[in-house]
């Protein structure tokens, strides 16, 4: 079962009488690409929350966020009030009404952001809150983990409708392929034929046949179709392991179907053929497109 490269999961418990929460995203990338947005008390744990994510998520364009949500400044240790600043809005509000602050209005006053805020705890965490974020994030992880695989499915389903299309697609060549040779050799006896009989006296028949049997036989498109076939099994097989570099290996096996494929359009010298050569080109391209996002 293949893996997405998009991912999300969160998790939260409680630290220090606040809500931890642990928040893990991803996006496609070649490599590990980590960025880190902590809580100032966990800052000096960033190189161990680091190692946690480079050893359980592989690879992506991985977005770790862990912070303690705020709590309201009531039944917490306050800062001390900014009174110039309550001052002013006082006199704003006399200036404005021409009356005294009423106790209410002072009161919602005095909890203005920018009046009154509640002091930020930003000292290390201890051991044993340590063991609470790493169990919170491993939390997320498995969250995180999840939907990729929820997402993987997705992709899966995806690319088995585009691999029956491409398939579909080449057995339609078929019935084109038998008139073919027919056709082109017919041609050439027509164009034979159109020559003086001063010149189709000095052809030599057995050459032109040798000549039109390599001409032929450069037009074949036998290996063509069945390196194509082999290419879409092997690339359903691959969809069905396991482990890290299945996206990358599906990419390479896209690249190979893409060169068959340009050898049968090079090969066909018929619209019909050519039409359906170009919608196998147009499939293949929305497979390389969601390659990208296999782990």
């Amino acid at each position: 079962m293949i893996l997405s490269m998009t991912g999300y999961g969160k998790a939260e418990s409680q630290l220090r009488g606040r809500k931890l929460i642990c928040e893990v995203r991803s996006l496609n990338s070649k490599t590990m690409d980590l960025s880190v947005r902590l809580a100032p008390q966990l800052r000096a744990r960033e190189l161990d929350l680091r190692t946690i994510i480079n050893q359980r998520l592989e690879r992506g364009k991985v977005d770790l966020a862990i912070y303690l949500e705020e709590p309201s400044a009531v039944g917490h240790q306050l800062s001390a009030i900014n009174w110039e600043a309550a001052k002013e809005y006082a006199r704003q509000y006399g200036e404005e009404f021409g009356e005294p602050v009423p106790a209410e209005v002072m009161a919602a006053i005095l909890r203005f952001p920018d009046v009154l805020k509640a002091q930020e705890d930003t000292s290390d965490i201890t051991d044993e809150e340590w063991q609470t974020v790493q169990t919170t994030l491993n939390s997320a992880i498995e969250a995180f983990n999840a939907f990729r695989i929820q997402e993987g499915a997705a992709l899966q389903a995806m690319f088995n409708e585009k691999l029956d299309g491409i398939a579909d697609l080449l057995a339609q060549v078929e019935p084109f392929e038998k008139g073919r040779v027919a056709k082109i050799k017919e041609r050439l006896e027509q164009n034979l034929a159109q020559l003086s009989k001063e010149t189709q006296a000095q052809t030599d028949r057995n050459r032109l046949e040798q000549e039109m049997i390599y001409y032929l036989e450069k037009l074949d498109i036998t290996e063509e179709k069945v390196r194509l076939t082999n290419h879409i099994k092997y690339f359903r097989e691959t969809l069905s392991s396991d482990g890290s570099g299945v996206g990358k290996k599906l990419g390479f096996i896209a690249q190979e179907m893409g060169r068959e494929i340009n050898t049968l359009g090079s090969k066909s010298n018929q619209s019909e053929m050519q039409i359906l050569v170009v919608k196998m080109k147009d499939i293949l391209e929305q497979i390389k497109e969601q390659v990208f996002n296999v782990l």
